[in-house]
């Protein structure tokens, strides 16, 4: 008997002490697009987009559509307070240059 409740003890402390390790998913930001433009040739519409960065890409979901771009992540050396989108003209078209998220020092760069 008491065997037994020091193997479920043993049992329950491991997997008590694995559940800390599993690895955490990358953060998500939200992100405004107030009009339909164009990122590295895709076209994204006009809403509220959730982003992903990974190493070297971005991935944009908006409702249950999502599309991985690359991009440059870059650091700044201060956390940007609101979301900034950068929007360039190219002719009839609008493009994206740069996104920087708020709350981090995280600037995406669209080339």
């Amino acid at each position: 008997m008491l065997t037994k409740f020091v193997l479920s003890f043993c049992i329950l402390a491991l997997v008590a002490g694995m559940a800390g390790t599993v690895p955490a998913k990358t953060p998500t930001h939200k992100v405004t697009l107030t009009q339909s433009a164009v990122v590295v040739g895709t076209v994204l519409k006009a809403g509220e987009y959730r982003l992903n960065v990974g190493a070297g890409t971005v991935t944009f979901t908006l409702d249950k559509e999502s599309l991985t771009i690359p991009a440059k992540v870059e650091t700044n050396a201060i956390r940007y307070t609101t979301d900034q989108v950068q929007y360039e003209q190219d002719g009839n078209r609008v493009k994206i240059s740069e996104i920087c998220l708020s709350g981090t020092k995280t600037r995406l760069v669209f080339n």
